[in-house]
């Protein structure tokens, strides 16, 4: 991770790990394209973070999001950052061209 993400994840109040990164690695899982060692909520709550549950508003804000991004997953994540105000750690370019707060990881 690199280190302005790592700092302001020991820094922050709240850290939320988004309930639909827990569906994506449960599918990737299935496939057989992730081997994880735990759950993505035991993962969380051995960390501290907090989970964020997908919402109506969020499913909103995800309507209204312009397609720079076709991956469903992602697509709810911007929604979510965007809908809830918060820092969107990731490694993925294509969050750029949201209107939102990012963190490289």
């Amino acid at each position: 991770m690199h280190r302005d993400a790592d700092r302001a994840i020991r820094d922050a109040d709240q850290v939320y790990v988004s309930a639909v990164s827990g569906w994506e690695v449960a599918i990737k899982a299935s496939l057989g394209r992730l081997h994880p060692r735990r759950t993505v909520a035991a993962a969380v709550a051995e960390s501290g973070f907090e989970e964020l549950p997908v919402r109506f508003h969020h499913a909103e804000a995800l309507g209204r999001l312009p397609w720079h991004h076709r991956d469903p997953f992602d697509r709810m994540l911007a929604a979510q950052a965007q809908a809830e105000g918060l820092i969107l750690v990731t490694r993925d370019p294509a969050f750029r061209r949201y209107r939102l707060r990012l963190l490289r990881a």
